[in-house]
């Protein structure tokens, strides 16, 4: 292949895995980071990523290491995949290794929650501008499991640099995989952190068995809250009512995929946060980054009560049953304001 590049992708869980999946189909070598001993000896001895995603064999252009200097080494692209709440440190670790002319794109979908920055802002800060220029975030509606097994998927490359985004768009574009471009990256990380948030209202709807008029309201309104404070953020409103926005809160508000929707349902049959994710295998982003938004969202005076209510559930103990209780009892208003 004439255009086959080294690629790197930190951080093992099904996303990441899934891209290596795809980004080694079509044709690139690729080596996957992960601190966990056990999932690195199950894709080299097994093929499989044992852990995170068991569904698919894992092609043998795609190396596993816990060795994040080896995996940089000769890298063109380098895949964020990590939770939010680790990316600013493994930035720093990583710094030392990087190419001057890596490409970082980021997959991970959260705020970082004690400064409320995206990953944009976290990469411009820990490695400068010379690698912000180059920073692409990749975002949308995008099951792993789904996209390794061929099902049709659209998602969005947007950076402040063109060439930088069509690069990822030519290198991870393949078979069922089409990635468009956009420019608007604070819009596209908005989208992808915020619609977390959502997913966990729509899970708690569903889970105190209200259908789908409730869902349907509920991906609405959060869209609103959603759009507001993108908006005030700097973001285009093309963005958010496609892919990256409007996109992926559809997926993953209804999806029985989701994580988040997954952690609403289960604070809505009544189960407490804790022992919810103590039988998790993945991080939910929504949870940390449901603190992050409403801090967010206070800091610009912008109005976001279901993100509110998703927050008293998650840290002050409010039960899911009263959050919608309060939602469906707020003042009537005009829709469009």
């Amino acid at each position: 292949m004439s255009n086959k590049k080294r690629i790197s992708v930190i951080g093992a869980g099904s996303w990441g895995t899934a891209l290596a999946i795809v980004a080694a189909r079509a044709g690139h070598e690729v080596i996957l980071w992960s601190r966990n001993d056990e999932v690195v000896n199950s894709i080299t001895d097994k093929r499989f990523n044992a852990r995170y995603l068991s569904s698919t064999q894992i092609p043998h252009s795609v190396s596993a290491t816990n060795d994040i200097y080896e995996t940089l080494e000769g890298s063109s692209l380098v895949l964020l995949a990590t939770p939010s709440h680790a990316v600013r440190a493994l930035l720093t670790v990583m710094k030392p290794a990087l190419n001057e002319g890596s490409t970082i794109v980021s997959v991970t979908k959260g705020i970082e929650i004690e400064s409320g920055k995206r990953v944009s802002e976290i990469v411009r800060e820990v490695l400068g501008e010379q690698f912000s220029q180059r920073f692409v975030c990749l975002s949308g509606p995008s099951f792993a499991k789904e996209v390794v097994e061929n099902h049709p998927t659209a998602i969005v490359a947007a950076s402040s640099n063109d060439e930088s985004a069509r690069t990822v768009q030519t290198a991870l574009s393949f078979e069922n995989l089409r990635i468009y471009t956009n420019t608007d990256v604070v819009g596209t990380e908005l989208g992808g952190s915020v619609k977390n948030v959502m997913a966990i209202a729509a899970g708690m709807t569903a889970g105190l068995g209200y259908g789908s008029n409730s869902i349907a309201a509920l991906i609405t309104r959060g869209l609103a809250e959603l759009t507001r404070l993108a908006l005030s953020q700097g973001a285009q409103v093309e963005t958010l009512m496609g892919l990256a926005g409007l996109g992926d809160l559809v997926l993953t508000c209804t999806g029985s995929l989701s994580r988040n929707r997954f952690v609403g349902e289960e604070l809505g049959k009544g189960r407490t946060i804790e022992e919810i994710t103590l039988g998790m295998n993945e991080v939910a982003e929504g949870i940390k980054t449901s603190r992050a938004v409403k801090r967010l969202a206070q800091k610009a005076g912008i109005e976001m009560p279901i993100t509110s209510e998703v927050d008293a559930v998650l840290y002050e103990g409010k039960s899911a049953r009263d959050a919608v209780a309060v939602l469906m009892s707020r003042p009537l208003r005009s829709e469009t304001n």
